[in-house]
């Protein structure tokens, strides 16, 4: 569904990504690990379309991305729904307005528009009667919902999730990485998520890649984590040996 070939991305000198070969397979959740700085963020922004590579490319669903112009794009990205790190809920908006806002901008009917986002709220556990408040009413674990029910709403084949747990206490983190789990199952969602969270990691991944100094360096089955070889992809799971 997406592929990535020898993909690399520089600002000035400085290389973010280098030569990438990655396929990201059909129905999967996928996380990519790394350190800050890796380009892991960077890496979601270039299959959304929002910066272009500086060598390679990126095919989705048999398209060569770089043969897109913006309305290309425009139609190619209402098959992706974006998770961002810290919700980007409109303020000014509801609830409701904002998980009808994509819905809107495809000039569905009103009637349609309402069906979808109660749906889309039910979805997420979240109950519908939350629909009027604003976003300064809910708690985190509250907007990160709202913010998933927003990118579900359009019945997206792709969802990329940036730091999905980030700012979350444990509990609340836990649920969110069981909804990503569940919506996998469910809706037959391909996942991408970004995430330095272990726990999250190993919740909710079918494969592991960990971005190195720009370079995928190394890519495991979830069930085969306990086989890492390279040195910081054990760090990383050095306190976690029981979860493996």
């Amino acid at each position: 569904m997406i592929t990535l070939y020898n993909l690399g991305f520089q600002i000035g000198h400085q290389t973010i990504l280098d030569h990438i070969d990655l396929e990201f397979k059909a129905g999967e959740t996928f996380v990519i690990m790394g350190p800050s700085g890796c380009g892991k963020s960077t890496l979601l922004r270039l299959i959304m379309g929002l910066i272009k590579p500086t060598s390679g490319w990126i095919e989705i669903d048999g398209t060569n991305t770089l043969t897109l112009d913006r309305n290309g794009w425009q139609q190619l990205r209402q098959k992706m729904g974006m998770v961002f790190q810290s919700a980007a809920l409109f303020d000014s908006l509801t609830v409701y307005d904002n998980i009808a806002f994509g819905l809107r901008r495809r000039r569905m009917d009103e009637a349609v528009i309402r069906k979808k986002v109660i749906q889309a709220l039910t979805t997420v556990d979240l109950d519908p009667a939350i629909a009027d408040k604003m976003p300064a009413d809910l708690s985190g674990g509250m907007k990160k919902r709202t913010a998933i029910a927003r990118a579900i709403a359009i019945e997206p084949p792709i969802l990329l999730y940036d730091e999905p747990t980030t700012g979350l206490d444990p509990i609340v983190a836990g649920t969110i990485n069981d909804l990503i789990r569940n919506l996998q199952k469910k809706l037959g969602i391909t996942s991408i998520v970004v995430t330095h969270d272990v726990i999250s990691a190993l919740t909710v991944a079918d494969r592991v890649g960990l971005l190195y100094e720009g370079k995928l360096a190394e890519l495991r089955e979830r069930s085969d984590l306990k086989n890492a070889s390279h040195p910081l992809l054990k760090e990383f799971l050095r306190d976690y040996h029981t979860l493996l």
